[in-house]
């Protein structure tokens, strides 16, 4: 099965909500991850997935369907987030969740070390 990459509407909206959460522009590149689409699936299927980087943090949202996303943020290899949802059939609806997990996420870090 090929999936579709992603719009331009779909970057346009990606990018106005990574502007409302950080007050500014940031980058967005389009890339391809391997994903286990179904969990008795053995093999991986390549997905277009966005990517981005900030506040000492990386995100990925991979495009799973024609109309599904999945999200997941991470510091490190080891220290790795999900939004507690499997899959979106909404790409605004995944990102926003994204962003508010992670952003609670920040503050518990904020607030454990004093560091921003």
């Amino acid at each position: 099965m090929s999936i579709p990459g992603y719009s331009a509407s779909d970057l346009a909206l990606a990018r106005a909500c990574l502007k409302e959460r950080f007050g500014r522009d940031v980058e967005v590149q389009e890339v391809e991850t391997e994903v286990r689409l179904n969990p008795g699936d053995r093999e991986l299927a390549l997905c277009p997935a966005l990517y981005w980087k900030e506040d000492g943090c990386a995100f990925v949202v991979a495009k799973s369907g024609p109309a599904g996303y999945r999200a997941m943020f991470f510091y490190s290899v080891k220290d790795r987030f999900g939004t507690g949802a499997e899959e979106y059939d909404n790409l605004g609806d995944c990102i926003i969740t994204l962003l508010k997990v992670q952003e609670k996420e920040h503050e518990r870090r904020h607030q454990e070390t004093g560091i921003r």
